[in-house]
């Protein structure tokens, strides 16, 4: 396969960004190739199918793309906390907050998703993300007896309703803060040894 010249790759990096946003705004059903093409200040829709080879074929470069944004976003606060309780907050506290600093990215993802049954490794990977994290916890004794599955189901359940909500109307940088120190206090309390679910 021929190698892409620096500007083949920041003209497919242009179209991803346009396809991104046009989704977010309108939509998955209603992001056409013209539609795009006119975002990303295009002449016409020829040069999208230049440098992809059809719709799937974008759609897939844009969700690569937004997870890569979402990676550098969430991973090195993450990486830095120490312990099982403390990188259980950091993923959920920096997921809410990336809806302020990425919001085109994450209503995309989630339009992608729901409507085009798009891919996503770090989507369909965290419900096996958040059962090991409370697997190995367990046996850390971080954390307390309870089903990992239906705990791991329950929680990305309830991160994404809350993510959702606050990207379709995005709040305050200050108050996405505040939401996700609920939502992860709420999940600490409820996994931590001597809960409700767990032992005394």
């Amino acid at each position: 396969m021929r190698a892409r010249t620096f500007t083949e790759s920041g003209r497919r990096a242009q179209i991803v960004r346009a396809a991104i946003a046009v989704i977010a705004e309108a939509g998955y059903l209603k992001a056409s190739f013209s539609r795009i093409a006119k975002h990303a200040g295009l002449s016409s829709t020829g040069m999208i199918s230049y440098h992809f080879a059809g719709k799937d074929d974008l759609l897939t470069a844009c969700v690569t793309e937004i997870e890569e944004i979402t990676g550098a976003f969430m991973q090195p606060r993450i990486d830095a906390a120490v312990g099982h309780v403390a990188q259980l907050r950091a993923y959920v506290e920096s997921n809410v907050e990336l809806v302020g600093e990425h919001p085109d990215e994450v209503r995309a993802l989630i339009d992608l998703v729901k409507n085009a049954g798009s891919p996503s490794d770090a989507v369909s990977g965290r419900l096996a993300l958040f059962e090991e994290h409370f697997r190995t916890g367990q046996a850390a004794g971080a954390f307390g007896a309870f089903d990992v599955r239906t705990t791991a189901l329950a929680f990305t359940a309830g991160l994404d309703a809350v993510v959702a909500t606050a990207a379709a109307n995005v709040p305050e940088p200050a108050e996405l803060a505040r939401i996700g120190r609920e939502l992860a206090d709420l999940y600490v309390r409820a996994t931590a040894p001597g809960s409700a679910g767990g032992p005394a």
